[in-house]
């Protein structure tokens, strides 16, 4: 669903000859500071929201700020990408380079860096146009809190392309990047590598399923709305090739709310994958229902290896999850080698204390590979928002900063039942429940792993390539893991013993080098495992590292200057600098 453009749109007077920055919010992130960053909301998604409690078994990754570099890819104005800049750094490029335009992106509780950025511009390039877009657009009352020219709501792509006077009916340009970087594990650096790295596809925008606390939905329209940026198959078959062939990966993050939803789409990226013997494999998103209308033949065809997917919460009355038996439905996709990574609520608006045990408990008992757990969070823009604001029972700025509004600290609201205080417990409980329960991710996705390569030999040669391939770190390294986390859980016998059966079910199915392997891998492991938990005892925090890209125009701005300081030392005539300078 493509959304019209409006009837009237601003447009920038040098269109595409205006210099333009983006940039993310500035770090650091991993600290309490006056402009809104949180020790406990770091710039790492898992960590954050998912194994947040696994101390040193917690997966520790960066990912890019993948909304501006589809932007950087699709405008012809000479572009610049700031990404995770420092205060700084982010002064430094502003008071060093001229730019026309100005673009921060950033969530409603990076507001008050938001802020501190825009400040910064009006006092080093007061002539640039402030462009603020992303969640933080969504806040109420967001222009007078900070002093941009231009807050653009929703998807950004397009509206860039009408700002700077371009085609926005042109096909959309996929930026060539890998979904992660920066990846640790037990003390232990997993590399960039893209044989091991997958690659950022971004098919569509927003859901139409519009859970009423969905803030990416709402961002995109709401129920109903979505935006495609690839319609068919065939383009996206496209895509996949291009970036397979510029980046040398053979697997994907789709980074889109409910991929498999778009059924037509997906089935003739299937037809085509069969056709060319692709093995890709794909980690995805996608709702209970949605995964439930495939067969396992598909979505193993489809290359589906992980998938993120909303459990919220039993007896929830989301329409996605009606009549689905999510304990059943994870447990076969698991059972298949698809890793789950289940997505729960707490603080539904009918949980109450004396219930929240029990509630913790169902969650846990799925025993998904990751789970993430989160407060239920009105945030601006959500029909869930609107909601606590008719009622009248949202917390204002003074009571609760915007910035610990993130959905792992309190509600910013107040809950029918819930005493404020009390849902930071029952988190931090969830979290630790998941963790004594389940064993490590890590534990629990090397098993899931086995099972794949253990019924690959049901399968067509194309899917068991991928399975083997997947599979393939169980003979030496991720085998000395099973290892070092049988060890490591000397004093704890019940997940010692699960540590050890899948290390004899890996020895049995992989024989004896990795028998052999096995020690050897897993005592390096265990040394960097205990270093990395001496590391996070002295309060060590992760920072992502600080990127600066410039698309082919601005690259080319460098290469005019320079031309022109060297025919001014031959004696020549300089070479005139461009108008727009």
């Amino acid at each position: 669903m493509q959304h019209p453009p409006p009837v009237s749109h601003p447009l920038h007077p040098l269109a595409t000859r205006a210099r333009v920055l983006l940039s993310s919010v500035f770090g650091p992130y991993s600290q309490d500071d006056e402009y809104g960053s949180r020790k406990i909301n770091p710039m790492e998604l898992y960590q954050n929201q998912v194994t947040r409690l696994q101390g040193g078994f917690s997966l520790r990754m960066f990912h890019r700020s993948f909304g501006l570099m589809m932007i950087q890819a699709n405008i012809d104005a000479p572009c610049t990408l700031l990404d995770f800049p420092t205060l700084e750094r982010f002064r430094d490029e502003i008071r060093q380079q001229s730019y026309n335009v100005i673009g921060i992106s950033g969530i409603i509780a990076n507001v008050g860096k938001v802020a501190k950025m825009c400040e910064l511009i009006r006092q080093y390039q007061p002539g640039a146009t402030i462009v603020v877009g992303g969640h933080v657009a969504n806040k109420e009352g967001l222009d007078q809190l900070i002093d941009a020219d231009l807050i653009v709501r929703g998807e950004g792509i397009r509206w860039f392309q009408r700002y700077l006077g371009q085609d926005d009916q042109a096909p959309i340009k996929h930026p060539m990047a890998l979904s992660g970087f920066g990846s640790r594990i037990m003390g232990v650096d997993l590399g960039d590598s893209p044989d091991r790295t997958a690659a950022i596809l971004i098919p569509s925008v927003g859901c139409p399923l519009g859970c009423n606390f969905c803030s990416t939905s709402a961002l995109f329209g709401g129920k109903g709305q979505f935006i495609n940026f690839y319609e068919t198959g065939d383009e996206l078959f496209s895509v996949m090739c291009e970036i397979e062939r510029t980046l040398k990966v053979r697997s994907f993050f789709v980074l889109d709310e409910n991929f498999l939803l778009h059924r037509k789409r997906a089935l003739r990226l299937l037809e085509l994958m069969e056709a060319s013997g692709k093995s890709w494999a794909l980690s995805v998103f996608s709702s209970a229902r949605v995964l439930k209308s495939y067969t396992m033949d598909q979505l193993l065809g489809l290359g589906i290896g992980f998938v993120w997917m909303g459990l919220e919460g039993e007896e929830s009355a989301y329409d996605k999850l009606k009549g689905v038996d999510t304990l059943g439905l994870v447990q076969n996709l698991q059972a298949n080698g698809i890793r789950v990574l289940g997505s729960s609520i707490l603080g539904l608006e009918d949980h109450r204390p004396e219930e929240m045990g029990a509630t913790i408990e169902y969650a846990v008992r799925h025993d998904t590979v990751f789970h993430q757990f989160m407060l239920y969070t009105p945030n601006p823009g959500t029909p869930l928002y609107e909601k606590h604001k008719m009622e009248g029972n949202l917390l204002p700025e003074s009571q609760f900063p915007f910035a610990d509004a993130h959905g792992q600290y309190r509600f910013n609201y107040r809950h029918p039942y819930i005493e404020s205080g009390e849902e930071e417990i029952y988190l931090l409980d969830a979290f630790r429940r998941d963790f004594e329960a389940n064993g490590p991710s890590l534990l629990r996705l090397i098993r899931v792993l086995l099972n794949g390569w253990q019924v690959q030999k049901l399968h067509s040669r194309r899917v068991r390539d991928r399975l083997a391939w997947e599979a393939a770190p169980l003979r030496s390294t991720y085998a000395g893991a099973v290892w070092a986390m049988k060890k490591y859980y000397h004093l704890n016998p019940r997940l010692q013993e699960r540590a050890g059966r899948l290390l004899a079910d890996i020895y049995a199915a992989f024989g004896w080098k990795t028998r052999l392997v096995a020690p050897l891998v897993g005592r390096y492991a265990y040394s960097r495992l205990k270093k990395e938990e001496e590391r996070l005892a002295a309060g060590t925090t992760c920072e992502p590292t600080i990127f600066c890209e410039k698309n082919a125009a601005a690259l080319a701005l460098e290469i005019v200057p320079a031309a022109g300081r060297k025919a001014d030392a031959r004696q020549l005539t300089p070479m005139p600098e461009p108008a727009w300078h």
